[in-house]
C-alpha cells in the first residue's frame, strides 16, 4: 500500500522531522512541527489543483503524553505506513 491510497483515520508516522517552512499559521518558521517516527492520524485529503496526483494530507500526530496536536500539511514523501526509516 501506498501513503497516497490512505484515507480518513488512517494512521501514519513522520518519515522525517517535520519542520515548519514557514507556511503553518501559529509557528515560527523552523520549528519542529513533529518528530521522526511521531503517530499520526490523517484528518483531511486534498490534491494541489495543478497536479491531481500530488496529495496534501492533514495529519495529527501525537505528542510525547499521546495527545493529539493541531492539523499539519504533509506531503506524501513527509509520511510513511510504520515506524521502519528506510
Amino acid at each position: 500500500m501506498r501513503v497516497e491510497d490512505l484515507d480518513l483515520g488512517d494512521v501514519v508516522y513522520a518519515a522525517h522531522n517535520i519542520i515548519n517552512d514557514g507556511s503553518m499559521p501559529g509557528s515560527d518558521p523552523g520549528e519542529l512541527l513533529a518528530e521522526q517516527g511521531s503517530r499520526g492520524v490523517i484528518v483531511m485529503k486534498g490534491h494541489i489543483e495543478e497536479d491531481q496526483n500530488r496529495y496534501i494530507f492533514l495529519v495529527r500526530f501525537e505528542d510525547r503524553e499521546l495527545n493529539l496536536g493541531r492539523p499539519i500539511g504533509c506531503w506524501s514523501d513527509d509520511l510513511k505506513l510504520s515506524t521502519t526509516v528506510n
